[in-house]
C-alpha cells in the first residue's frame, strides 16, 4: 500500500477501508490479523496487508489530523486473481443426433475469457463462451472437450470433459479365404458401434455355437473371428455375422468356398519295350525289340503270301 506521511510528531493518522476504520493512530480497530501499520520512521504511516486476496480490493483512505488543516489521501487497491475454473460439466453419454450443451464457469480478475476445443487430430477452437452448444452430435464429435480460462495474470486454467456418443453398430468388413477339405477356414467380421456390439454367427438359419462341430468363435470389441477346423463338405455354405447393441442390429453374409487343389498329372509314357535275349558265339550279346521282331515276321509273311500267288 502507498505510504501516508505525517507532518510532525503531533500529527495523527487513520486508515479506513470505505467507511470502516482499520487503524486510528496506533490503535487497531480491525479484527483482521493480516493488517498492520508500518512506521519505519516517525513520519511514515503506511498500511500493510499480508496474503492479499480479492476481498481486499477497493478504496482505502489515509486521514491525517494536523494542527492546521486535516489532510486525506485515497488509493484504490486492485487485486488481480489468476483464472480458476470452479465448475465444468461432468462426463456425458448421449445418443447420436442429440443436442449437447457443455458448461464451464471460472473466476479471476480481470474476468477470464473462456474458450473450448475438441481434442482430436483436426481440433479447431470454438467461439469463446461459458456454454458450448453442439446440435445433432455425430460419432465423429465424440471425445474430450477442453475448456480454457485465461487472463493476463498467469497461465490459463484448463479442464476437460468427455463426451461419449452412442450409435448403432455397422459391419465394416466381412472377409474369408477359401479352404480345402480337411484344412482350416477363417472368416473375419469387422464392426463398429457404441456401446461395443455383441457378435453372433449363423450358417444359413442355424446359430453357431463356439466349440461345436469344429467351430471356434473369438469376439473382441470391434471384431469377431470364426475358425472352422478340419473342414468337411458340410462346412461349406453361407455364413452370416450379426452385430447388435442397444441401438440396433445389423448383419452381413458371405460364403465359405472350397478350393480344389490342383493334382499333379503324370506324363503318359509308352511302356518300355520288352526285350529278349539271344545267345551267340563268343561273349557278345544282342538285344532285339519285340516290335522290331513283330515287324520282321510280318514282312516275312507278306513275302510268303506273294510267293504263293505267283506259284499259282
Amino acid at each position: 500500500m502507498p505510504g501516508c506521511y505525517l507532518e510532525d510528531g503531533a500529527s495523527k493518522g487513520a486508515w479506513l477501508n470505505r467507511s470502516s476504520i482499520i487503524f486510528a493512530g496506533s490503535d487497531k480497530w480491525s479484527v483482521d490479523p493480516r493488517v498492520s501499520i508500518a512506521t519505519p520512521n516517525r513520519r511514515e504511516y503506511s498500511l500493510q496487508i499480508q496474503d492479499v486476496d480479492v476481498t481486499d480490493d477497493g478504496p482505502y483512505t489515509c486521514s491525517v489530523q494536523t494542527q492546521h488543516t486535516p489532510r486525506t489521501m485515497q488509493v484504490h487497491l486492485t487485486v488481480q486473481v489468476s483464472p480458476k475454473i470452479f465448475r465444468i460439466s461432468s462426463d456425458i453419454t448421449v445418443n447420436e443426433g442429440s443436442n449437447v450443451t457443455l458448461v464451464c464457469l471460472a473466476t479471476g480478475k480481470p474476468e477470464p475469457s473462456i474458450s473450448w476445443r475438441h481434442i482430436s487430430p483436426s481440433a479447431k477452437p470454438f467461439e469463446s463462451g461459458q456454454y458450448l452448444d453442439i446440435y445433432g452430435i455425430t460419432r465423429d464429435q465424440a471425445g474430450e472437450y477442453e475448456c480454457s480460462a485465461e487472463n493476463d495474470v498467469s497461465v490459463p486454467d484448463v479442464k476437460k470433459v468427455k463426451v461419449t456418443v452412442n450409435f448403432a453398430p455397422t459391419i465394416q468388413e466381412l472377409k474369408s479365404s477359401g479352404v480345402v477339405l480337411g484344412g482350416n477356414g477363417l472368416i473375419r467380421c469387422e464392426g463398429a458401434g457404441v456401446p461395443a456390439p455383441n457378435f453372433e454367427w449363423y450358417k444359413g438359419e442355424r446359430k453357431l455355437i463356439n466349440g461345436q462341430q469344429g467351430i471356434t468363435i473369438k469376439n473382441y470389441s470391434t471384431r469377431s473371428l470364426l475358425t472352422v477346423t478340419n473342414v468337411t463338405e458340410e462346412h461349406f455354405g453361407n455364413y452370416t455375422c450379426v452385430a447388435a447393441n442397444k441401438l440396433g442390429t445389423t448383419n452381413a453374409s458371405l460364403p465359405l468356398n472350397q478350393i480344389i487343389e490342383p493334382t499333379t498329372s503324370s506324363a503318359v509314357s509308352s511302356p518300355a519295350p520288352s526285350t529278349a535275349q539271344y545267345g551267340i558265339t563268343g561273349d557278345a550279346e544282342v538285344l532285339f525289340s519285340c516290335w522290331y521282331l513283330v515287324l520282321t515276321l510280318s514282312s516275312l509273311s507278306s513275302i510268303f503270301y506273294l510267293k504263293n500267288i505267283i506259284l499259282h
